[in-house]
Order: C-alpha cells, then sequence, then structure tokens
C-alpha cells in the first residue's frame, strides 16, 4: 500500500506543510519562484523545510514516481532553533518565544516581564532555548526575524562592544549588555550559526514563536525584567 504523501512548502503563498496537493496547489500555484517537495515521511517533510542545507542537497535528487528518498543530512544532526520577542508599546509588557528542534523534536519556551523592549525580548528568546540544550556537541542554526540579533551575532559587533567595555564605535553605550554578555557566553565554542528570516512572512515555526511571545506578553502578574533599567 502506498503511504500517504505530505508536502512541504518552502516558498509559496503560505509556507508550511500540507496533508494533500489539493491544499498545497493552492498555495504555490501563480507564485514566482515557489519551492516545495512531496514527502512520505512527515519528519523528514519537516526538516526539509526548517534547514536550507538540506533543501540544497535534495534539490537535484532523482526522484521516483511513488517515494522521495533524501540523501544523508550536511550537517549531521543540527540542531535548530526558532525564537521571537516583543513587546506592547515599546517599551511595555513584553514576551519571548522558542522552539527548540533535536532529531525532529519540539521544545516550546515562552517568558514575559511586566515592562521590557522588544530587543531585550528578542534576545532572551535566543539565550532561553541556548540554555536548555541538553546537548553542545552538535551544529546549530539559529533562525531570528531580529536583525538585531543576527547582526549583533554574525557581524560581531557584540563581541566589538564587550571588547571595548560596552561602548560602540559612536563612543555611546551598548545598550542590553546584560542579555549581550550572556548570549556571548552561551555560544562560545558551540559550532553556531544565527540567520536571518522574514517576519509575518508565513512561516509556520517562526509565526508559532509569535503566537508565544504574545501570549507571554499577556500573562498575569508577570516578573519584572530587572535587567531593564525602565523596570
Amino acid at each position: 500500500m502506498t503511504k500517504k504523501k505530505v508536502y512541504a512548502i518552502a516558498a509559496g503563498h503560505k509556507p508550511g506543510i500540507y496533508d494533500n496537493w489539493a491544499e498545497a496547489e493552492k498555495q504555490v500555484k501563480g507564485f514566482a519562484g515557489a519551492r516545495f517537495k512531496g514527502f512520505t515521511d512527515r519528519a523528514e517533510a519537516e526538516r526539509w523545510l526548517v534547514d536550507p542545507q538540506y533543501r540544497q542537497a535534495t534539490a537535484n535528487k532523482t526522484r521516483s514516481s511513488e517515494t522521495e528518498t533524501a540523501p544523508p543530512v550536511p550537517r549531521d544532526g543540527e540542531i535548530h532553533i526558532y525564537s521571537d520577542g516583543g513587546c506592547r508599546n515599546n517599551p511595555g509588557p513584553g514576551g519571548y518565544g522558542a522552539i527548540l528542534i533535536i532529531d525532529g523534536r519540539e521544545q516550546e519556551l515562552s517568558g514575559g516581564f511586566r515592562r521590557t523592549t522588544n530587543n531585550r525580548m528578542e534576545l532572551m528568546g535566543c539565550i532561553v532555548a541556548l540554555r536548555a540544550l541538553p546537548l553542545r556537541d552538535r551544529p546549530i542554526t539559529v533562525h531570528s526575524d531580529s536583525s538585531y540579533v543576527v547582526n549583533g551575532i554574525s557581524k560581531g559587533w557584540a563581541k566589538g562592544w564587550r571588547q571595548k567595555g560596552w561602548i560602540k564605535s559612536d563612543k555611546q553605550p551598548a545598550v542590553n549588555p546584560d542579555l549581550w554578555g550572556e548570549l556571548l557566553e552561551l555560544i562560545d565554542g558551540l559550532d553556531i550559526s544565527f540567520q536571518w528570516v522574514r517576519g509575518h512572512a508565513g512561516h509556520p515555526l517562526n509565526e508559532r514563536c509569535d503566537q508565544l511571545a504574545v501570549a507571554a506578553s499577556k500573562e498575569h502578574n508577570p516578573p519584572e525584567d530587572t535587567g531593564y533599567p525602565g523596570s
């Protein structure tokens, strides 16, 4: 008996996993540059969706009419972290959400504070996920829609600020040195990369992190963000 297929759409009107072609076709029809693939294994489809390197490795794979078998993953056992954060009014009540994906299993993490900022919550999402890591010997990709976070690490800004006593190139104090300092400590020695994703563009995991962050920002009687001067 042929296994039922699911369809992973990486680029389409609404990216995600679809259980039938009729629904999947609606997301790619008329979409320039649509990218999608059918699978008989849902876990494999989810990995293809979140991992660009895995997606590229399968791009030229010859497919049979019934099944699509992927080649070995280029970065074996890679861990993926999706993170988002924000607050109302900025500063104001805020929250963060993160999803830690290890061997296809997802762990959701979230929390909120009484008064904080958007950028602090973007940082907290990454920090909390990295704190929860049970393994530190695998490659890790952090997916965030915050250019503040991604550029701060990828372009070496945060390391530069720390080396200069948390002073920026314009001679002004760096903001959020407490969180940047912890993030730098957490990633020290890791095989880790930070990848920017477009927010509110329909990516299911980014959207889920946003939902977690919003819900956390509305929690009753949240704690103070003691690192924020205005708390």
